[in-house]
């Protein structure tokens, strides 16, 4: 069996009009979404270089950033309640481990 191509495609495409309208609804959601998703994966990777670092100031303020826009996420279901619910409660241990350090 052979992987799909990119030209393969052209057999997925919708046969009704509104279905065209949905396809495209449905790419707008789909980019939106994952730009989302990044910013969320960027910020998180800001906050670990910060604890690395030692710098905790930066890093709670970032959290409060982080934290709503997981929670916004989880909202609109880009990712599932329980997926935010986890990410957060590893954000605020990873910091508590590192204020422990430090003090």
């Amino acid at each position: 069996m052979t992987k799909p191509s990119d030209s393969d495609s052209i057999h997925d495409m919708p046969i009704k009009k509104s279905s065209f309208k949905e396809l495209r609804k449905t790419k707008t959601r789909t980019l939106f979404n994952r730009i989302r998703e990044k910013q969320i994966k960027d910020t998180m990777k800001k906050i670990q270089k910060a604890l690395v670092a030692q710098n905790l100031e930066d890093a709670q303020k970032l959290a409060k950033n982080v934290v709503g826009m997981i929670d916004k996420a989880a909202k609109r279901h880009i990712i599932h309640p329980n997926k935010a619910s986890r990410k957060k409660s590893r954000l605020f241990a990873a910091i508590k481990r590192a204020s422990a350090k430090v003090s």
